[in-house]
């Protein structure tokens, strides 16, 4: 019985208040030592497997801009990222980080994969490295933000930055934000 290569997959950006929701899908060639979740390295270490991984791989990268995220909400992005990965990488098992599969059927999942299936660890690693590149590019246009530090995470400085200047082409317009969008009992 032939056994199928596993293409593992992963996001990132599910939570942020501003920038892309990115996903990949990975079916490595060779093994990669020393892969491991993408939040668990250097940004350095990050960019050096990215390249490897791209040099070794087949892998499918699916972005959802924030304003796709907000008509679509990101379930529906993370259900579309997860039907673009399969009809690209095609007759492969695939392993989803997490507990749901959103809807698309052949997928299985796995809490936590991205730190112990290496093609999920890949696959994490390649969405985080996509994802941080395009916000710090976009960190130039909008300088007042900071993205190039919090890469648009909910922070004390991006919530104050937001406070200060309202939000920018970049945010997430339906993710609430406290101090913003929440009603003020003191002045």
């Amino acid at each position: 019985m032939n056994k199928l290569p596993l293409c593992g997959i992963d996001e990132a950006g599910r939570g942020p208040l501003a920038g892309s929701l990115v996903m990949a899908g990975v079916v490595l060639q060779k093994p990669l030592e020393g892969l491991m979740d993408s939040k668990k390295l250097t940004a350095k270490k990050r960019e050096v497997f990215y390249g490897l991984i791209v040099d070794s791989a087949d892998y499918h990268i699916v972005s959802f801009c924030a304003k796709e995220v907000d008509e679509h909400g990101v379930s529906k992005c993370l259900h579309m990222g997860l039907q673009s990965i399969k009809e690209a990488l095609g007759d492969v098992s695939y392993l989803f980080d997490g507990n749901s599969t959103f809807g698309v059927e052949g997928i299985s999942t796995m809490v936590k994969a991205d730190a112990t299936v290496p093609e999920v660890s890949a696959a994490s690693i390649l969405a985080k490295v996509t994802r941080d590149r395009e916000i710090v590019a976009l960190a130039k246009e909008y300088p007042e933000y900071g993205f190039e530090k919090h890469k648009g995470y909910g922070t004390k400085a991006h919530i104050e930055a937001l406070v200060r200047y309202g939000r920018c082409a970049i945010h997430r317009q339906t993710f609430r934000v406290k101090g913003l969008d929440e009603p003020q009992l003191f002045y």
